[in-house]
């Protein structure tokens, strides 16, 4: 018997399919009205390899030159999506040269030869929306040289694709999906001939969705700070569209970019990049500074939490720490259990890490990058502090995840002090995680302080039945430090700390209490737009719970050695992330 989400999502299917059909019976539009300034940002490097033949999209490469991208078979559904989404049109158009146009052109007209008249995967809202941002933003780099008949087709695709946006628009699911959809719609009203009837409609449900998606801190429910960036991203691409026209964003759509521009600061690192959690990245490289700016709005968060995060800093030095449950229900589909994880970004250079989603690399790596020792943050007998539910792999909601996670940020006396804990371990073992971070005010130096506590009558009942399941040898726990693959790390003094160096020449060192067995094991990276996960190294703190309190104590500090100021003058490779030579 099909599942219920099966039936609806064929159901869908077929509701896109017939909208599709419907609106090629459209009347083709001849010109544009007026074209948003290209916004969107693509590579260089990445448009040279796409011209060259090779196609590296979500995790996977295909290698086939002098080859038109319709005629790859794609290799799974994200790979196809990437494709259909037409986001690779951003890099052809930034490398820009004529092979790289000639390539843009062959492709876009291949794409409406073969699925113009509503045909293949590419006909759903969201993708329609993604598609229609790049064609427009690039029309004057894919219509150079052409005849008037094939102008003339391109325009008829292009009224085609916004019909069947504004019927079927609804259907993209709530979040990121559904904010690419409506905003290509507004694109496409304000853009095109004939199309202006779209404009209000689109306005209006655009300023529903904020209102509906966008919390009053300026969150999510999916807790993502890649998809908040996304989404906001392209709030300000309508707004400034909406601007550029003579027109007012509505009052909505403009508080939500008000709220989001905050948090957003909130969860970026000293290097510029965002905290990777809850299935995000660190965002494309320029992204984050290219919509704030067109945002224009300029405040900060208080202190305090942003979307469940709460961020010390100092010097040079940012930490970001998840500090609130993680989110539940249908927004769960992506989430980790990471509560309590932190990253500290040193400069430019990233030093403590999570793992990353690794949904690029297989259902394995997914779940693998969702557990809680992909995070540096504490886990106890080997187990997450939160589940995966036994629904299908790719859909998979966390369950039985921390609910109270008290927090706290203060003053210390040196510095900036942060406390929290979660009960994610209370219902198996009758144990509390509680962690402080204290950052000293010249962000040299981060001690921090790990416990397992039982807090009432009932905690100690199960951990003593915890304790019986183990014979009385103790729960085992470990504290991960996950590192970043560029930096250098060695046990030292024998083998009571670890030093890691940073490109930048900085030196850290990394000391326990010696209550806990100080190790260096391999780990990995996991990130999106890499051929396979990137192997690195993690600090591992092994011990086991005998008592009712267990505490751990550790410190992370700058060689005295180091000094307060550097010029980091080590130079990145192009293009970090592809792995293609």
């Amino acid at each position: 018997m099909l599942q219920p989400d099966t039936l609806s999502a064929r159901w869908t299917r077929l509701m896109n399919r017939a909208a599709a059909r419907r609106a090629t019976w459209s009347r083709p539009i001849t010109a544009f009205v007026s074209q948003p300034e290209p916004r969107t940002i693509g590579s260089y490097a990445r448009g040279r390899q796409l011209a060259a033949g090779n196609f590296l999209f979500s995790g996977h490469l295909l290698q086939q030159p002098d080859t038109n991208i319709w005629d790859l078979d794609p290799p799974d559904a994200a790979f196809a999506d990437a494709m259909h989404g037409f986001g690779w049109l951003d890099d052809l158009a930034a490398a820009a040269d004529p092979r790289c146009r000639s390539c843009a052109q062959d492709w876009l007209w291949t794409w409406i030869e073969r699925y113009g008249a509503g045909r293949g995967p590419g006909w759903t809202p969201d993708l329609a929306g993604r598609r229609l941002i790049r064609w427009i933003n690039h029309a004057l780099f894919v219509l150079s040289g052409q005849s008037a008949d094939r102008t003339q087709v391109f325009y008829k695709s292009l009224a085609q694709q916004t019909i069947f946006l504004g019927r079927r628009w609804q259907a993209a699911r709530p979040g990121l999906p559904r904010f690419e959809a409506l905003t290509g719609l507004v694109y496409a009203g304000l853009s095109l001939e004939g199309m202006e009837t779209h404009i209000a409609p689109a306005v209006a449900a655009l300023a529903r969705e904020c209102d509906r998606q966008i919390d009053d801190a300026g969150g999510l429910p999916t807790r993502n700070p890649e998809e908040l960036l996304e989404v906001f991203t392209l709030l300000t691409w309508a707004s400034v569209a909406l601007s550029e026209s003579g027109r007012a964003p509505s009052e909505a759509h403009w508080s939500a970019i008000e709220r989001i521009a905050p948090t957003l600061r909130t969860l970026r690192h000293a290097d510029g990049g965002l905290a990777r959690f809850h299935g995000g990245g660190k965002g494309l490289e320029g992204r984050l500074d290219n919509a704030l700016a067109n945002s224009g709005v300029k405040t900060r968060q208080p202190d305090g939490l942003s979307m469940g995060y709460a961020r010390l800093s100092a010097g040079r030095t940012s930490i970001i720490v998840d500090a609130a449950p993680p989110p539940s229900g249908k927004a769960s589909g992506n989430a980790h259990a990471s509560t309590l994880a932190f990253e500290l970004t040193s400069g430019r250079r990233p030093l403590i890490v999570n793992c990353g989603s690794g949904a690029s690399f297989g259902l394995q790596w997914r779940r693998a990058g969702r557990a809680t020792p992909s995070h540096s943050t504490l886990v106890l007998a080997g187990r997450s502090s939160a589940r995966l539910n036994k629904g299908s792999e790719r859909h998979a909601l966390l369950i039985d995840a921390p609910r109270n996670v008290p927090v706290k940020l203060s003053r210390a006396s040196d510095g900036i002090r942060f406390e929290g804990g979660h009960d994610g371990y209370a219902a198996s073992h009758g144990l509390t995680h509680a962690r402080s971070l204290d950052l000293t005010f010249d962000g040299r130096g981060l001690a921090g302080e790990d416990m397992l506590l039982t807090l009432n009558e009932t905690d100690r009942r199960r951990f003593d039945k915890a304790m019986d399941a183990v014979t009385l040898q103790g729960v085992t726990f470990e504290i991960r430090f996950h590192l970043h693959p560029d930096v250098d790390a060695s046990l030292d003094m024998g083998g009571a700390a670890v030093s890691m160096a940073l490109k930048s020449g900085e030196i850290w060192v990394f000391r326990s209490d010696g209550t806990v067995k100080l190790s260096l094991e391999p780990s990995v990276y996991l990130e999106k737009n890499r051929l396979k996960p990137r192997a690195t190294k993690q600090i591992v703190l092994s011990g086991r719970v005998m008592e009712y309190a267990t505490r751990t104590r550790w410190s992370l500090a700058k060689a005295q050695e180091t000094p307060i100021g550097i010029r980091d003058l080590a130079q990145d490779t192009l293009e970090p992330v592809t792995d293609i030579d």
